[in-house]
């Protein structure tokens, strides 16, 4: 017999909208527990989907998705949403190599109506949606699920800014307030968030007012005015309605008998509407409640007994991440200019170490990518060291400041960029797909790409030594297994090495790329060399190897697109030699999910595919 019957039943929100309200709680309770199964057998987000199992079913029973627009953000809490919405039985393919994605997708389910996986983007698209609507004359409502953490972004106000003065939109934001995104919460907002009273005290002190102030109507104006500023002081409605929002709650995101009606009468209203829910993540999971974040993220593991530690295995080689929070706490206690910032990435940057040791120096600024920049200018401009601790793709959203505020005032901040490169299961939306490109192009920009970790250990101090702005990209994981020197040297800026000598054919290698460049170097007796740097580049050493080859080589984990490979072609432009020239790297496509050696394979980047495409540039067969 199943344990999850009633779940089973259910393979669209159509079929979800047929049981009775009475059976809700009960596909609660088996759709909490196949999450638990599910994710522990795959891998993936947890304790943000155990939060929204009641949130998701509420939605889909009383809005009629995917007629009614709805938009997750993040999307890293919709497995629930998915399950609900016919891929029940895909779930155990989620974030492999060919199946089903960990956040929502267009291409996948026509209920994704938007594809999320960065943050504070909902409100904004369920915006457009809802202007959308109304210019064709239809009555769908458009929800934007938005938790906390996302709040603290510009670009969420941005929007409720722009949604609020328009007051015949059929728009409902949902802020699912859970006391945490990714780190624990940071700044101002939360703590609104956290003085909170219960809604039901704010309204039934309203009543209570209504009624005495009832008997003397010239008093109601200066009523409602007192009762806004009292507002204001006790709960946190008074900010969202200033926006033009009517704001409800807080209430329990858990409770269906709470949730479902406030949807059924939310839905019936006109106008930009604001419904604020408390609920935990983790919910019913005790391990996952007690310890969120261990349990945000997570690889297989027995859900019965927990994530456990295994036996100490041998010491194993550092990630770069490790490397890098090694580092950080190295050179702090060299020098106590140093301060530094992530935007809301304290456990995934690897600062947990630092943020421990030096409070004072640490800066977790919320997820505010933008802000994070150009308060490291402000630091910079007073004397100050800042290092910024940031995902290739997330430095994406703040290169107008990369740009304008750092780069153009050529101002000493020392970039430490992570996940560059494929990062694996989290696919598309989360890959370092572009990061040299958009780096290169950049004046004044010093960028480097370690191949081992020793040498991002090397470059990390060699950035911070420099005077302006520098940035090194390193890849999720481990690299070669190359121990970092207690001892920390600065590199020649703009020279890399010779690795192998070989004839013909010379590999020039990005960073992460060394390793397969070698091992495809041994095959083909090729010259390898690993550049170090993207810029500047060593023309010295691009023209010699050009000088003594037939053919170059350019290997980066990078969008060869505007990549690092076509600058080193034009560096040729001038020069007498002609080498023929191949560029290898990421496609000018989304490279979707799955596990980091499938992907390299599956685009030629791993050692075999390395040589078979350069065996069929060259025409030597296989």
């Amino acid at each position: 017999m199943s344990d999850h019957p009633l779940l089973e039943t259910i393979d669209s929100p159509s079929a979800l909208r047929r049981l009775e309200r009475r059976q809700l709680p009960e596909l609660a309770d088996q759709l909490r527990a196949f999450l638990i199964e599910s994710v522990s057998k795959t891998g993936g987000h947890l304790s943000s989907n155990l939060g929204t199992v009641e949130l998701s079913i509420a939605l889909h029973y009383v809005f009629d998705t995917p007629r009614d627009r709805l938009v997750w953000d993040v999307g890293h809490q919709t497995y629930g949403h998915k399950t609900l919405t016919g891929r029940r039985a895909a779930m155990d393919t989620l974030r492999k190599f060919g199946g089903i994605s960990g956040f929502p997708k267009r291409s996948e389910s026509q209920f994704d109506t938007f594809g999320t996986a960065h943050s504070s983007t909902s409100i904004s698209a369920a915006l457009g949606m809802a202007v959308a609507a109304r210019a064709s004359g239809s009555r769908r409502h458009s929800v934007a699920v938005i938790g906390d953490g996302a709040m603290s972004a510009g670009m969420a106000f941005e929007a409720l800014n722009n949604a609020g003065d328009m007051g015949d939109l059929r728009l409902l934001v949902i802020l699912n307030d859970n006391e945490m995104s990714i780190s624990p919460p940071v700044g101002a907002l939360t703590r609104i968030f956290a003085r909170l009273m219960s809604g039901s005290t704010v309204s039934a002190a309203r009543r209570a007012g209504g009624r005495v102030l009832g008997v003397a109507p010239p008093m109601l104006e200066l009523a409602r005015k007192v009762e806004e500023h009292v507002k204001g002081m006790i709960a946190p409605g008074t900010l969202f309605e200033e926006f033009g929002f009517h704001y409800y709650g807080p209430i329990d995101g858990h409770d269906l008998d709470a949730l479902v009606p406030t949807l059924q009468n939310l839905r019936k209203l006109e106008g930009p509407q604001f419904l604020h829910i408390i609920t935990r993540k983790g919910q019913g999971y005790k391990l996952a409640e007690a310890d969120p974040i261990l349990y945000h993220g997570v690889s297989r593991f027995d859900h019965t007994a927990g994530i456990r530690p295994g036996p100490s295995p041998a010491p194993a080689a550092p990630t770069y991440t490790q490397v890098f929070g090694d580092w950080l706490c190295d050179m702090a206690a060299r020098d106590d200019k140093l301060m530094a910032i992530t935007p809301a990435m304290r456990e995934g940057s690897g600062m947990v170490c630092f943020a421990e040791r030096y409070p004072a120096r640490y800066f977790d600024v919320g997820i505010a990518e933008q802000h994070a920049l150009t308060f490291a200018a402000g630091l910079a401009c007073e004397g100050l060291k800042p290092v910024v601790a940031i995902y290739s793709t997330f430095l994406q959203r703040a290169y107008d400041q990369l740009i304008h505020d750092i780069a153009l005032q050529n101002l000493p901040v020392t970039f430490a960029i992570d996940r560059a490169g494929l990062v694996g299961a989290d696919g598309a939306t989360h890959h370092g797909a572009y990061d040299l490109s958009y780096l290169q192009c950049i004046p004044n920009m010093v960028v480097m790409a370690p191949a081992d970790e020793n040498e991002c250990r090397q470059m990390l101090y060699t950035a911070y030594c420099h005077s302006g702005p520098a940035a090194v990209r390193y890849p999720r994981g481990k690299g070669m297994g190359v121990a970092p020197l207690a001892e920390m040297t600065s590199l020649a800026i703009g020279k890399g090495e010779i690795r192998r000598r070989g004839r013909r054919i010379a590999l020039l290698a990005i960073g992460s790329m060394l390793g397969a460049a070698l091992a495809a170097g041994e095959t083909l007796d090729a010259t390898v060399a690993n550049l170090r740097f993207v810029k500047p580049l060593d023309r010295e050493l691009i023209l010699e190897l050009a000088a003594d080859h037939d053919v170059l080589v350019t290997v980066e984990e990078n969008a060869v697109a505007g990549g690092v490979g076509g600058e080193i072609v034009r560096c040729l432009e001038d020069s007498d030699a002609r080498p023929r020239t191949l560029q290898l790297g990421l496609p000018d496509r989304f490279v979707d999910h799955g596990e980091q050696g499938q992907l390299l394979a599956s685009i030629g980047l791993d050692a075999d595919g390395i040589v078979r495409r350069i065996r069929q540039f060259t025409g030597t067969g296989e």
